[in-house]
């Protein structure tokens, strides 16, 4: 299913009702127009006792800590107690990078896919590195597509596990899933997960993970040569509509933090007022600096206006 694109700076919300598995439509691509910087609508959602941020992250086709930061202080496994709707972070600041082939974005622990038509974006939410450094950064490419693919722990983990068999075949206790895309790096792989709930967190040794779902039908569309350019951007910044919008995601210390409940650390991003000022260039004067520390504090993932509507700043 494809969802509508953003136009303007208009935040489009849209109130569903979440109760149990099903209540919001599960989809992950976006059509895409040349110079188009943001795709998706920031939704809503009532949730209903039973259900839970794991399961709703996965319905929404996003990640736990995704959702844990747009919604902070929700209690995760009863977010329905007190009535407050719960935002859904699909409004989307496209990375700074070129559109071809996979982009991997550790920062905010996501996966883009730029089909070749050039018209459309599918985005998947990725369980990423444990480390930091987990995952190298560069270009590589898709080498190796693998139906059924067998677990061979590479050395890292079975000096941490030396206990472990020499291989794991297909099956239920298979942590790649059904399906893996080899990189051209050694022992790194995006893959599928016999462990839905790793998605979106840190937890890999470098890998990367994606729900069944999401990996079936990227399996199925990704040609081995695929490029895939991985690179890490928590700030990601954007004009839309005549306002410039920041979309700031938690550091590695803080995503590690409200996964286990605790209290998130703010921290600035070091290079947060640089990518802003970039951004603005002549139209610097309209930044409100005010806001722009107050969206790297909150670190949220979602975009965040740090200029004035058009309309407004056109008449000041």
């Amino acid at each position: 299913m494809v969802k509508p694109m953003l136009r303007g700076a208009t935040l489009v919300v849209a109130i569903v009702i979440a109760n149990g598995w099903g209540g919001i439509s599960h989809a992950s691509e976006y059509p895409l127009e040349r110079g188009q910087v943001a795709v998706g609508n920031l939704d809503t959602v009532a949730v209903k006792d039973g259900v839970n941020l794991l399961d709703l992250a996965r319905q929404s086709d996003d990640g736990y800590v995704n959702f844990i930061a747009a919604n902070p202080g929700v209690d995760p496994w009863n977010p329905g107690a007190g009535g407050k709707p719960i935002v859904i972070p699909n409004q989307i600041i496209l990375p700074d990078a070129p559109r071809t082939g996979i982009v991997v974005n550790l920062a905010e622990r996501r996966v883009y896919y730029f089909p070749p038509n050039g018209k459309s974006v599918e985005i998947y939410p990725a369980g990423v590195g444990v480390e930091a450094a987990a995952t190298p950064l560069g270009v590589t490419r898709v080498v190796r597509k693998e139906n059924g693919p067998a677990w061979i722990p590479p050395p890292s983990i079975r000096a941490e596990r030396p206990d472990l068999p020499l291989a794991i075949y297909p099956g239920p206790d298979d942590p790649l899933g059904d399906y893996a895309l080899r990189l051209g790096w050694d022992n790194y792989l995006i893959h599928g997960t016999n462990k839905p709930d790793s998605v979106g967190r840190n937890v890999s040794h470098g890998c990367l993970h994606l729900y069944p779902e999401d990996i079936e039908r990227l399996f199925r569309e990704v040609p081995v040569g695929t490029q895939v350019r991985v690179i890490s951007q928590p700030v990601k910044v954007g004009w839309i509509d005549g306002r410039l919008y920041v979309e700031i995601h938690p550091d590695k210390d803080q995503a590690d933090e409200i996964d286990i409940s605790q209290p998130m650390t703010p921290a600035i991003p070091d290079d947060l007022t640089q990518r802003v000022a970039a951004a603005a260039g002549d139209r610097i004067d309209a930044v409100d600096w005010d806001a722009v520390r107050q969206a790297g504090l909150a670190a949220s993932g979602v975009p965040t206006p740090v200029t004035a509507p058009a309309d407004i700043a056109a008449n000041r």
